[in-house]
């Protein structure tokens, strides 16, 4: 299979580690070399730095684009520019990837995945937990129907962001680019994740809140109860105000079996086997089989900003796959679009109070509200479009 030649556009934490990433993670050797990064503002600093550490060549957004020594184009900038510079490298005839999420409205990424059909061109969505070892165990064991029917589900995403997080840099904590708050920004991985082990979400209710900050127009709380297609049920908390900031944590749980995952690990796995009476009482978090399940021992690497290496280059090797062999990538844009969707639904229950039912229609959208409540509880307002009914209405 032939090399493919990266550009980056973006030069924050996520466009840095994809930039080592590329160049340092052993199973990308011979299939993606980086070429070249651009910073998305004026301010070029980031990426001469970037290009420096990563051995590539720092350039600005209309001359990557236009190079023909670039196959695919990276975009890892502020998430309500993701489908406008999509687009672009679209145009460009580039393959794209874009981190999560794919947009911080419907529409726009309606327009990127409209624009990647019409190009011809692979579009994937960054959803690196779907490659976590740890996510893999669990998916295989539900398909296999080890744990049983599915009947339950917690996320919980308690993170800490101070105010330097925000003040980093101006996009944060604003609803034009960042779309959102803890849930759109931090929590969307979770929400990926869980719809990937448990199927859609169809129904939701939330709240959202800000509550350890100031000076920013989103939310720092939120939590949600979601109903699942399969009518498994999830309890949601994603939150950027839970000092010191603890470890994201996934459990899953059916009639015959659940599985912990915890910073990525598998912490808990259990499985009745045929001979086990279920109608007996609980074990209360013994026969803790995580051990057995563990795939073999594989160098699980963190990057300086904290995340796993493994699980990012292993999505970029997919997509790399997905680009040689003419097919869709594992995440594409209708996959992005269903974990904002939910988001979108769950901002939504949180404005106006109801329980938000999420429609599958073709043509939906919904324009991006305002997601911090007012302390006293939200009235039932108004729908938009057909991304959302109230309950009992069509």
């Amino acid at each position: 299979m032939s090399e493919l030649r990266f550009g980056i556009i973006g030069c924050g934490v996520i466009g840095r580690l994809q930039a080592r990433v590329l160049t340092s993670y052993p199973p990308l050797a011979g299939r993606a070399r980086l070429v070249a990064i651009a910073a998305s503002s004026r301010d070029s600093a980031g990426a001469r730095q970037a290009a420096a550490e990563t051995g590539c060549e720092a350039t600005d957004v209309a001359s990557l684009l236009a190079r023909d020594d670039i196959d695919a184009v990276s975009v890892c900038t502020p998430s309500g520019l993701h489908a406008e510079l999509g687009r672009a490298a679209l145009a460009a005839g580039k393959h794209v990837m874009v981190e999560k999420p794919i947009d911080v409205s419907v529409r726009a990424a309606d327009q990127l995945i409209e624009a990647a059909r019409r190009a011809d061109r692979v579009l994937a969505v960054m959803s690196q937990r779907r490659f976590d070892l740890a996510s893999r165990v669990v998916r295989e064991a539900l398909e296999a129907g080890e744990l049983g029917t599915p009947t339950s589900a917690s996320v919980e995403v308690p993170l800490w962001h101070g105010r330097s997080y925000y003040a980093s840099d101006g996009w944060r904590g604003t609803l034009a680019l960042d779309g959102g708050g803890a849930l759109i920004n931090q929590g969307v991985h979770s929400l990926d994740l869980v719809q990937w082990l448990l199927g859609p979400v169809v129904e939701v209710k939330a709240h959202t809140a800000l509550l350890g900050h100031t000076g920013i127009g989103v939310e720092d709380v939120v939590t949600a109860s979601l109903r699942h297609a399969s009518g498994a049920l999830t309890s949601l908390l994603t939150t950027t105000a839970a000092f010191p900031g603890r470890t994201t944590r996934l459990a899953v749980h059916g009639d015959r079996g659940s599985a912990v995952i915890d910073n990525d690990e598998l912490v808990y796995f259990h499985a009745a086997d045929a001979e086990t009476d279920t109608l007996a009482e609980g074990a209360f978090g013994a026969g803790n089989q995580a051990d057995l399940r563990r795939p073999a021992a594989v160098a699980q690497e963190r990057d300086s900003c904290g995340l796993l290496r493994g699980p990012h280059g292993e999505q970029l090797l997919d997509f790399c796959d997905a680009v040689a062999d003419g097919r869709p990538p594992a995440v594409d844009g209708p996959a992005g679009r269903e974990a904002l969707r939910t988001a979108l639904a769950v901002y939504e229950a949180a404005r106006t109070g109801a329980t938000v039912r999420v429609a599958r229609a073709a043509g939906e959208n919904l324009r991006l509200m305002r997601t911090v409540p007012s302390p006293a509880p939200s009235p039932a307002g108004r729908w938009h479009g057909e991304l959302f009914a109230a309950p009992g209405r069509r």
